[in-house]
């Protein structure tokens, strides 16, 4: 299989929350996407190993993405090793995606973090004529960084405003996580995703405005954007 773009996270449903909707209109634009978990997510407060797995796959569905596999690597303990990073090149070399999402390289959780690294390493190791790596030797042409999570200034935003339904049906199927009823251990500890799914909204709603529609995706480029048409370039400036 050859994808068009892959989103790259370190736990299920981390690509829902941060670049879910743009991964849905890419999808709906005819191009084949795809998710890679980088880990089980068998760390996490709630739910376990089964359960987030059906969860995923679950909201790829409603992503409509093509692929969805996870690297099984240590979750809450990434480190960004060789073996971390072949695993990476190994699926790069697979799916060849033309363009990869990744997230932002500073965060609060450190497997975040360390998933840009693992990820972006992974795909440059992957295009080694000598690396000693079953496949063919390929590296993605553009690589993205989600920046949801980041509060930096973003390159772009992508429009999700009809994109937006679908993408909170995605991250609502990960019941374990948010939607935990009555019978979820208590704990008095603060669990951050008890706030996620409002703050994702809200952040989506603020890069939307910033854009001049009701609901956006943020990114950040490491490289200069080109531009052909500057007629034609979106939104307003007065």
């Amino acid at each position: 299989m050859k994808l068009d773009l892959l989103a790259m996270a370190a736990h299920p449903d981390d690509v829902e929350l941060s670049c879910g909707g743009t991964l849905l209109k890419m999808a709906e634009a005819g191009y084949a996407t795809g998710i890679v978990d980088l880990t089980r997510g068998e760390m996490g407060t709630r739910g376990d190993v089964e359960t987030r797995r059906r969860e995923a796959g679950a909201a790829a569905r409603w992503l409509r993405v093509r692929h969805r596999e996870s690297l099984g690597l240590p979750d809450a303990r990434l480190t960004a090793d060789e073996a971390s990073k072949m695993a990476v090149a190994r699926v790069i070399r697979k799916l060849r995606p033309q363009c990869v999402i990744l997230p932002y390289w500073e965060a609060r959780h450190p497997d975040h973090y360390t998933a840009a690294q693992i990820g972006y390493e992974g795909c440059f190791l992957a295009g080694l004529k000598r690396l000693r790596l079953e496949g063919e030797p390929f590296r993605p042409f553009k690589i993205l960084y989600a920046t949801a999570y980041a509060r930096v200034r973003p390159t772009f935003v992508v429009d999700i405003t009809k994109q937006f339904e679908r993408r909170r049906r995605a991250i609502a199927s990960f019941g374990s996580q948010f939607l935990p009823g009555r019978k979820a251990p208590r704990t008095k500890v603060f669990l951050a995703i008890d706030h996620l799914t409002e703050e994702m909204e809200l952040l989506a709603r603020y890069y939307g405005q910033m854009i001049g529609v009701r609901y956006g995706e943020p990114f950040v480029v490491k490289e200069l954007m080109q531009v052909e048409d500057v007629v034609a370039l979106p939104v307003r400036s007065l």
